[in-house]
Parts: structure tokens; C-alpha cells; sequence
């Protein structure tokens, strides 16, 4: 095929494709089916993968690809990226004004947007490609995140014009994708995210750009920063121009000169923001003309120009009809409770998680109370208050069931823990969440087998354990709803990659109780196969550094039980990985260091900042102590930062730590 032909065949491709991205992720108005979009996108990955030297950055086949990074560059905000100050009550809104007009007389005039409860980032354009994506930082040093950013299907690789510009966005999952999102997570047994801020920054942050990518994020700009061409002399110029270039606004810009009328919008919207598809937590109120931006300045803070009105949390009434019970994948019983329907934050609750015994009796929560029920983040139902002073008498105490409603076993509650626990081990709904565990990513990863798949699976009887995964057959999984022979096919190859993942995850994916990660890790590299495991006794796992004896114990105790050994000899049968891989140490110049992590990081989960600290050799703990070499510290680090203070332990920031992992 004539080379020019095929240029000529893949820019058109990439046209088209471009153009039906920004009709389906930015207009919501998709003019062809799924079916020939992809049709579309397989062509243009053929012609690529024959001539990859036609390939470019801004090809909408890049918006994945290279290898996870092993921690973000640092990016020098050429503007700083502030804060907004906020406004909490009509008063405040006025003082702004009040201020905004001694400053530059009566020509005020402000845009009102949405304020999106997501995560701000820098975005920049050269000739009109996407080269580069930060997050905010402290407003001057943020993180690179460009190839995370790219997998976000709203936002443009190449825009409608060859402009050279920064724009400023924020990056947030609607709500609906969010609660799919938490539900994944719930099935799975992983903590679920606090509110869809929480799950955006999470998947930002993300080392792998296929994780971000599996992650519904969306986006919006608000902000046009800087313009190689001549910038507009208003922000309402600015913001449709970015329209016009394909990139994505906000779809509510108000106008107006009159303070009033800002007040009166807010209230508008305060009352109705739970009819839109995605949360905003507040409007943005913005002086309109650039060069008064220019003359109102800046505080080290914030800027003069713009403030952001917070909404009130949305709190009501309801009673408690009942406390049901969940069980979890270890057999943890969960008790719900079950109330009166009310609306809020834009949805109808009945139900919200008690967490645990201690949580009901440290309440006081009774069947028949009257409560107060808001969302965390707007999301998670939780009861805030019990309304003591309007009990009848007729109340009653919750008591936790001495038996599991599932299975019928009996109910225990260990020393010095609060859940309570089914002892059953073939107990159904331990079964299901054991399997979902088993598949998940951080286990042995098996891609495609979710929540409604392993409920089928079991149902059907197809499987008793996740080790019958091993021995499905492509007729078997044909007959499950929604599973065609392609599904069949590639999840039968999803299950067969997972027999490599090596012993370590395959010990986290057993689900042993209190048994994490790095649990999992030490007992791997310790005994080095699973038949020394099998015969080890509790005293042996207590001779592993950080192995105390509750997980000991436990550990022990698995192995000891007659059908979880049967498990393991179905394993071996199918040829599973039992065995502890070498692992890669790619410098020892951490050897002997001991590290204790506290707070939130923002550029890595706790996971890939301990992985990271053991590829140099070093060792991560729980607790401080005169051994602990360093204190990682995020965000809101609690007493550990005291703790380490007081024994003269040396405490990294995050960017310290960054620079200690490029450095070593």
C-alpha cells in the first residue's frame, strides 16, 4: 500500500475519531452506534500497528500506553496555582463585592460557575497537542501527570486550532459512575471512596496510567492562563474560545453586574444541584474583565478576583424501622440500618452502615429512633444524631445475632477486636466476597470476573472455591447471562495469566484473615513455597520480623483447616504458581532503613509507596519507634508525626521522599 495513501487514511481515521470523542464525551450527543466507533478505532490501530513510524503523540490510540512510572516529576507552576477564599453566607458574598468595588468602582462584573467537587489541574498546549498535565501541589511545585490525564476521553489531545496555551481544569467522575465505581469496590471488599473528590485524586494519582484509564474520570476547564496569540479581555471571551477549540466548559456561565442577582443564582442552585449528573459542592464567583484581575492582585493565598460560595450540608429526619446484619468476605458481620426513606442530596436513602457493635452502643442507636441521616461527601449515607429527646420508651436495643443469618454458624468476637465474626468457612456470602477478593488486582488479577459473574458462577454451581476458577470450561461460562463466546475467551485467558502471579499474591488472595500485602510478602519470602506454609506452626511465622501473633495465629489456623488445604491441592493440580519469585532489588542502598508511612500521600497509595521503599531494600512498619529510620508524612498525619518528633526520628515530606527514591 502506497505510503501516502495510508498517511493520508490514518489522519482521516483520526479526524473522524476526534470528532466522535467530542460529540459523545463533551456534547453527550453520539451520531454513530459503539459498534462503528469501533469499528473505526480497529482500523486505526491495524494501519498503526503496520506503520508505527506513523504514530504520533495526539493519535487517539495514545491516550494509554508506556510502562507505570515509578513516581511523578515535580512541574514549576509558571502561574501559581491558587486557592479560592470561600464564602459561607449571603453576608460574605456582599463583603466580597464591597471589596471587589472600593478596588475598581462600580464596573464590576462577575461570571458565576459551578464549583465541581473534584481535582484541579494545569493543562498545557503547544501548536494545539496536549504535552503536558500537572496537578495543583502546593501552588507552585505540582506532579506531572500527563499520561494520566491523556486517558481521559473529554479532554482533547489536539485542539480545533494550533494554539499555544495553558488552561486550568478540573477533573471529577460523575455520580453515577461513582456509585458503580464504590459498588465495584464494596463487592470486592476495598475501602470505599469518601466522595468522587476522593476518587479523582485517587485515580490522578495513580502510577499505572491503566488504572487511571479504568477509572470513569471526566473533566472541565475553567480557566484560560496563558495564550501565545492575543488573550481575550474577558473571561466569558476566554471560556467560549476554549469552547471553540474543542476543549470542555462548564455547561452553566451566568453573567452579571449585580451582586444581587450572583446571591439569588446561588440559592438557585443550592436548592437544585442534586438534579445534575455530577456533585458541585458550591459556585465560583469571577471577576469578568482580565486587566481588573490584574489591579484587584493576589493574596500569598488567593486571588482578589473570585470567591467560592460553599453550600450547607443537607441534613434530615427519619426513624430506624430495623438493624439488619451483612456479611463480608472474612465473615465480618456489618450491621445496617434500615429507615424511613427520606430524600437527600439528590437521591432517596433508606439504608446507611453502623460499622460495628461498639459503633451502635457508643451512639446509643435503638430500632425506632428518630435520627438525623446526611451523606458523607454528599454521598455515603451515615447517621450523624440520635434524637434522644424524642423517644417514646418503646425503642428498642440492637444486640448483635449469636449466629450468622446466612450460614447459621456461630458468631465469635476476638479480644481486643470489634467486628464479630461468622465462624463458618463454607458460609455462602463469605464465598462469594472470598472469590471477588481472590480476582481482584492486587491479588491474582483476573480481569472480567465481577461481582455478577462470581454470583452466576456460584449459583449455577459451576464453582464451590476460587480454585474451581482453574477448571471452567468455555461451554460452562457461554451459559452465564451476558457472556458471549469473545467474554468466555478472554476471561478463560485472564484466568490462565493469573496462575503466574506468584506465591505472595496468591497468599493475600486467599483472603486470610488479617493478612495483607505485606504480610503476605514477608510469609512468601520467608518459606519460599506453599507446602513449607502448610507445615509451618505458629511459633515458625512468629520467627518473621512484623509478624505478631494475632496473624500468626491466624495464618496457622487456615492451614490447618481441612477444606482450605483441599483448595491448595486443587491449585497445584492446575498448575498454579506456589512458589516465591526472585525479587527484583533494584539498589540496596535503603538495605537496613526502616520506614513508617502516615497520612495521605498524594502521588502514591500506601501499597505503591511500600513497594517502592522495598524495591531499594528498605522496610516499611506500622509503628514508630527509637528504630525507625524515617517518617514519611502526607496529609493530616496524626499522633505518629508527634511520636516521631518526640524519639528526634527524622520526618521526609512527600517531596523528600521523591527526591530520596530518584536520588538512591
Amino acid at each position: 500500500m502506497d505510503i501516502d495513501k495510508v498517511k493520508a487514511e490514518i489522519e482521516k481515521l483520526r479526524e473522524e475519531i476526534r470528532r466522535h470523542d467530542y460529540y459523545y464525551y463533551v456534547l453527550d450527543q453520539p451520531v454513530i452506534s459503539d459498534a462503528e466507533y469501533d469499528s473505526l478505532m480497529r482500523r486505526l490501530v491495524s494501519l498503526e500497528q503496520k506503520y508505527p513510524e506513523l504514530i504520533t503523540p495526539d493519535s487517539p490510540t495514545q491516550r494509554v500506553g508506556g510502562q507505570p512510572l515509578r513516581a511523578f516529576a515535580a512541574v514549576e507552576h509558571p502561574v501559581p496555582m491558587l486557592s479560592l477564599a470561600n464564602a459561607f453566607s449571603e453576608g460574605e458574598l456582599r463583603d466580597f463585592d464591597r471589596r471587589v468595588r472600593n478596588t475598581i468602582g462600580e464596573h464590576a462584573e462577575y461570571v458565576v460557575e459551578y464549583k465541581i467537587d473534584g481535582l484541579s489541574v494545569a493543562l498545557w498546549y503547544q501548536n494545539g497537542i496536549f504535552t503536558r498535565g500537572a496537578t495543583r501541589g502546593d501552588g507552585h511545585i505540582g506532579e506531572d501527570i500527563t499520561e494520566n490525564l491523556k486517558t481521559i476521553r473529554s479532554l482533547p489531545l489536539r485542539l480545533n486550532k494550533p494554539y499555544t496555551l495553558e488552561a486550568r481544569g478540573e477533573v471529577f467522575i460523575s455520580k453515577k459512575d461513582f456509585e458503580i465505581l464504590n459498588e465495584e469496590r464494596r463487592s470486592s471488599d476495598m475501602p470505599l471512596f469518601a466522595n468522587p473528590r476522593n476518587a479523582a485524586a485517587g485515580s490522578l494519582r495513580q502510577l499505572d496510567p491503566r488504572i487511571t484509564a479504568s477509572r470513569p474520570l471526566d473533566i472541565f476547564i475553567f480557566n484560560l492562563q496563558q495564550l501565545e496569540e492575543a488573550m481575550p479581555d474577558t473571561h466569558w471571551e476566554a471560556l467560549n474560545l476554549m469552547g471553540e477549540l474543542g476543549l470542555k466548559i462548564s455547561p452553566f456561565l451566568y453573567r452579571s453586574n449585580s451582586i444581587g442577582d450572583v446571591i439569588n443564582v446561588c440559592h438557585e442552585w443550592n436548592d437544585k444541584r442534586h438534579t445534575l449528573p455530577f456533585e458541585i459542592d458550591g459556585m465560583v464567583i469571577k471577576v469578568n474583565n482580565f486587566r481588573y484581575r490584574e489591579v484587584l492582585g493576589n493574596t500569598s493565598k488567593s486571588p482578589r478576583w473570585a470567591i467560592a460560595y460553599k453550600f450547607p450540608a443537607e441534613q434530615k429526619e427519619t426513624v430506624i424501622r430495623d438493624i439488619i446484619i451483612q456479611v463480608g468476605r472474612t465473615g465480618v458481620l456489618t450491621p445496617t440500618a434500615v429507615f424511613d426513606p427520606v430524600p437527600i442530596a439528590g437521591t432517596i436513602v433508606s439504608r446507611a452502615t453502623l460499622h460495628n457493635e461498639d459503633y451502635i452502643n457508643s451512639k446509643d442507636i435503638r430500632i425506632g429512633d428518630i435520627v438525623v441521616i446526611q451523606k458523607a461527601g454528599d454521598i455515603i449515607p451515615e447517621v450523624v444524631e440520635v434524637k434522644k429527646d424524642k423517644r417514646s420508651g418503646e425503642e428498642i436495643p440492637f444486640i448483635m445475632p449469636g449466629h450468622c443469618p446466612v450460614c447459621g454458624a456461630d458468631v465469635v468476637r476476638l479480644d481486643g477486636e470489634a467486628a464479630a465474626r461468622c465462624t463458618g468457612s463454607a458460609c455462602p456470602a463469605q464465598q462469594k466476597r472470598l472469590i471477588i477478593h481472590f480476582a481482584s488486582r492486587d491479588a491474582m488479577d483476573i480481569e472480567g470476573l465481577g461481582p455478577a459473574v462470581v454470583e452466576q458462577l456460584l449459583d449455577k454451581e459451576l464453582i464451590r472455591d476460587a480454585a474451581d476458577l482453574y477448571f471452567l470450561k468455555h461451554e460452562e461460562l457461554t451459559g452465564i447471562d451476558r457472556i458471549g463466546d469473545k467474554s468466555a475467551s478472554n476471561l478463560l485467558r485472564a484466568i490462565e495469566n493469573s496462575k503466574n502471579r506468584g506465591l505472595a499474591r496468591l497468599l493475600f488472595g486467599l483472603g486470610i484473615r488479617l493478612v495483607g500485602l505485606r504480610a503476605a510478602q514477608l510469609i512468601a519470602e520467608h518459606f519460599e513455597n506453599i507446602d513449607r506454609i502448610i507445615k509451618a506452626e505458629k511459633e515458625e511465622f512468629l520467627e518473621i520480623n512484623e509478624i505478631g501473633e494475632k496473624i500468626a495465629e491466624s495464618v496457622a489456623a487456615f492451614f490447618k483447616e481441612d477444606q482450605n488445604i483441599k483448595m491448595i491441592e486443587k491449585l497445584k493440580r492446575a498448575n498454579v504458581l506456589l512458589e516465591q519469585q526472585a525479587r527484583n532489588i533494584q539498589a540496596n542502598l535503603l538495605e537496613g532503613k526502616t520506614f513508617v508511612l502516615t497520612g495521605t500521600l498524594a502521588g502514591y497509595t500506601r501499597t505503591e509507596a511500600s513497594r517502592l521503599i522495598e524495591e531499594k531494600g528498605g522496610r516499611v512498619t506500622n509503628s514508630v519507634s527509637s528504630k525507625t529510620d524515617y517518617v514519611v508524612a502526607g496529609e493530616n498525619p496524626g499522633s505518629k508525626i508527634e511520636r516521631a518528633r518526640t524519639l528526634g526520628v527524622t520526618i521526609l515530606s512527600e517531596q523528600e521522599f521523591r527526591q530520596m527514591l530518584e536520588i538512591e
